[in-house]
């Protein structure tokens, strides 16, 4: 019997009080065979790939004679998903359920919200767009069955437009180094977590949640394998310049300390260098009453900049900051649809 359960106001649990010092992982046998597999997709309008992706997803699994359960977040659409989502689950109502948000609130919080609701003891993230292919699963969980708690996939050879792969590129070189996390592509999101790693994310209650890289932080025998990566078919990508910049900025201030200890480095920098301008112009007026209005305002200006670049980044922390305070909910679910389930010992 399925059932539709409704929330006008459901949001993420409340915060658990977590140790100020570190977090105990749940101890789990890591080379124990995968039982049960949740796999959590996000999607936001894409009516053109759900039944295609679901017809590849069921099969792929199917094939395995594993139980499995398959958690779509529709995060907003806008398009014809919501009623092809409601007729999937009337043809599957055995394995998948779905959670609809009242509005769009991006990708990562879709998946955190599938975290919230999944059964399994192994985690796999998928994306919807057909880029990333649903018959890679069985690998993944390979690696995990040898005995790896993390496996991500990363994209050997990709089919994305120059600029999405080079700016994918160029943030993963300021991630590495900046966190000192070490993942071969954070953008990938063919991946297959144990648990204890799951229970761990939704413990951070983060306000900017940056999953791929804060998994990499718990793991502790993660591995990365190459995986087929094929062109949008149909849709349209979801990201563009805007979010690629915020997505930089939240990888950094989410997770290291770093652009604050740059920017006071640079501030000591120019604060040394204004001293001796100000020293020379000093001397130059007193020798020669010399008059550089000119440079005066450029170097003006040339602080000012850095003034405002520094407040706004210190703004980024700030912000966390409060959010984190007031709690806020991440995210707001409408409904959940899934197939009522019998009595549990």
């Amino acid at each position: 019997m399925a059932r539709m359960k409704v929330t006008k106001a459901q949001a993420s649990p409340a915060k658990e009080q977590i140790p100020l010092l570190g977090s105990r992982l749940q101890l789990c046998d890591s080379h124990k065979k995968t039982q049960f597999i949740s796999i959590v997709i996000p999607v936001f309008n894409e009516q053109e790939n759900i039944n295609i992706l679901c017809d590849r997803l069921f099969k792929t699994m199917d094939s395995l004679k594993k139980k499995y359960e398959v958690i779509i977040i529709d995060d907003g659409s806008k398009d014809q998903t919501p009623q092809m989502l409601q007729e999937l689950f009337l043809r599957r109502s055995d394995v998948l359920r779905i959670i609809t948000f009242n509005g769009n609130y991006g990708q990562y919080v879709a998946i955190l919200a599938g975290f919230e609701h999944v059964r399994g003891d192994v985690v796999v993230t998928l994306d919807a767009d057909l880029q990333n292919l649903p018959e890679e699963i069985p690998h993944l969980l390979e690696k995990i069955d040898e005995g790896y708690d993390l496996v991500g996939g990363y994209r050997a050879r990709r089919q994305d437009s120059f600029f999405r792969t080079y700016a994918s590129k160029i943030i993963n070189f300021i991630r590495e180094r900046a966190t000192g996390i070490s993942m071969k592509d954070h953008g990938c999101m063919l991946r297959a977590y144990r648990r204890y790693i799951i229970n761990e994310v939704i413990k951070t209650r983060e306000t900017s949640t940056f999953i791929t890289a804060l998994a990499q932080k718990f793991a502790g025998n993660p591995i990365d394998i190459p995986v087929s990566h094929e062109e949008r078919s149909a849709g349209n990508s979801k990201y563009n310049l805007y979010k690629l910049i915020r997505i930089t900025f939240d990888l950094l201030t989410g997770f290291s300390l770093l652009p604050l200890q740059l920017f006071t480095l640079l501030g000591m920098i120019i604060s040394s260098i204004s001293g001796v301008y100000f020293c020379v112009e000093l001397f130059k007026k007193i020798v020669s009453h010399h008059h550089g209005y000119g440079l005066h305002f450029a170097f003006l200006f040339l602080l000012l900049s850095v003034i405002i670049f520094g407040i706004g980044l210190l703004g980024e922390y700030i912000g966390r900051a409060y959010f984190a305070i007031c709690e806020h909910p991440s995210f707001v679910i409408r409904s959940i649809l899934e197939k009522e389930r019998s009595s549990e010992k």
